[in-house]
């Protein structure tokens, strides 16, 4: 069994790392065994009881209320307790989580990766053990994760954001003026977090080239948002032929286009375009997300209940307070269509270190329309079909991830009590006593 906490030093992680590399070379794959467990798997509205669970490497290999035979496994006694599939924010932004907009203009970039380090170390201390995110410059960082140089989840990378001219993301100031008429980039397309492109020409290249550095999906913004300062919450953004050829291009590497996009006629031309994701979609009608359910769209949606935040300016809020009073509304439409498959994330981007350290309490929020199973399938399983739409761009096509099931990874967590009663026993990270990532122990409290 391999141990990795998050507070360990650089050198001692270099160390494990050249450990665990030699003994694989000579040594069969590493044997778990978790007894005594009560197994909540995603796929079954109850948990499995008195179950055992065999994880060999990186994969679960058998999960069976019968004793398990092994011969040399590292055997951990659950208690009792509750094993769960670890959880999954399907909206991030690991590049931004806690650095300011200004900070990122104005700062060495290596200070804002320092800053990015730090906060994916505490994502993955809470028990969130893969994230989808959804723009941003995090491609080193991603490989960082994966090569072990830096504990964090696992990362499914979107690449910088695609947007247009005066869309969301276009933060420039008044006086910068479009670089086909200045010549000048734009400084947050510089810096690698975003690509101000129109036209189809210019999309094509924007996408092929977020897909030659990693990419597993493509985001473009396909409609107003709350935080940009330029573009009206309700406007449509890019036409049906610039998307088409941005969800044609991903298809071509065998994935898909995720869009940042709220409302309803946008939301159904991107779809038309053959866009599978819906990045946001608080205002949106039943119409709309019964089609979404017919076609097999996604809808990746997030609690906003909180309806102002302090970094912002009045027309900033005022959006956002919109966006807020349609949160209620999607949600509880959606409970009402079984064949939607939605997942939950948070959207942090420039937020305090206490904004982002209540990252999982957020789930609570959902306790307004949902009970805590369905909340818990959001914030795993539901993921799984999503992130097998990467296809050939999935970064970790060896098994699914989000369930506990014969062949997935392992990635899982201990928790005191029922959280299938009691969202607490996730939500409060004292009752995450074992949090694992590929099989790894990165947390234990036991």
């Amino acid at each position: 069994m391999q141990i990795r906490y998050g507070t360990m030093s650089g050198l001692c992680a270099l160390l494990l790392a050249v450990q665990v590399g030699s003994a694989g070379a000579q040594d069969a794959a590493p044997q778990t065994l978790s007894t005594n467990v009560h197994v909540f798997d995603r796929v079954n509205e109850a948990r499995i009881e008195n179950a055992n669970v065999l994880i060999e490497g990186n994969l679960i290999q058998t999960i069976s209320t019968d004793p398990i035979e092994t011969d040399g496994a590292t055997v951990i006694d659950g208690g009792g307790r509750t094993l769960m599939p670890g959880l999954i924010d399907t909206h991030t932004h690991l590049s931004i989580v806690t650095a300011p907009l200004a900070a990122i203009l104005s700062s060495d970039p290596s200070y804002i990766t320092v800053r990015s380090v730090r906060d994916a170390e505490e994502m993955l201390m809470r028990g969130v053990t893969t994230v989808r995110d959804m723009g941003g410059n995090i491609f080193g960082l991603k490989r960082a994760i994966d090569e072990n140089v830096v504990p964090g989840p696992r990362v499914y990378p979107a690449g910088r954001f695609i947007t247009q001219t005066s869309g969301h993301f276009d933060f420039r100031r008044p006086n910068d003026t479009n670089r086909t008429f200045s010549g000048i980039q734009p400084k947050l397309d510089r810096l690698e977090y975003a690509f101000m492109v129109d036209g189809v020409p210019q999309l094509l290249s924007a996408t092929r080239e977020n897909l030659r550095l990693g990419a597993s999906q493509i985001k473009i913004a396909a409609g107003g948002g709350y935080a940009s300062p330029a573009d009206p919450l309700l406007s449509n953004q890019y036409t049906f032929e610039e998307m088409k050829a941005v969800a044609d291009a991903a298809s071509d590497f065998g994935t898909y286009v995720t869009a940042h996009v709220y409302h309803p006629e946008a939301v159904n031309r991107a779809i038309d375009a053959g866009i599978k994701d819906v990045g946001h979609g608080q205002l949106l009608d039943r119409a709309t997300l019964e089609r979404m359910a017919a076609e097999g769209v996604h809808l990746s949606t997030q609690p906003f209940t909180v309806c102002s935040e302090p970094q912002l300016d009045a027309f900033s809020n005022a959006k956002l307070a919109e966006v807020c009073a349609g949160t209620a509304r999607v949600y509880q439409m959606s409970k009402e269509i079984p064949d939607l498959v939605v997942t939950w994330g948070t959207d942090l981007f420039n937020v305090s270190a206490d904004d982002a350290a209540g990252q999982v309490k957020q789930l609570e929020r959902l306790l307004e329309w949902f009970e805590p199973v369905e909340i818990l399938k959001q914030a795993t399983g539901n993921a799984t079909s999503l992130f097998a739409m990467s296809g050939d761009m999935n970064p970790y096509p060896e098994g699914p991830i989000g369930r506990i099931e014969a062949g997935a990874y392992a990635d899982m967590l201990l928790v005191d009590g029922n959280p299938l009663e009691d969202l607490g026993a996730v939500t409060d990270s004292d009752n995450i006593r074992i949090i694992m990532k590929d099989g790894v122990i990165y947390k234990d409290t036991l």
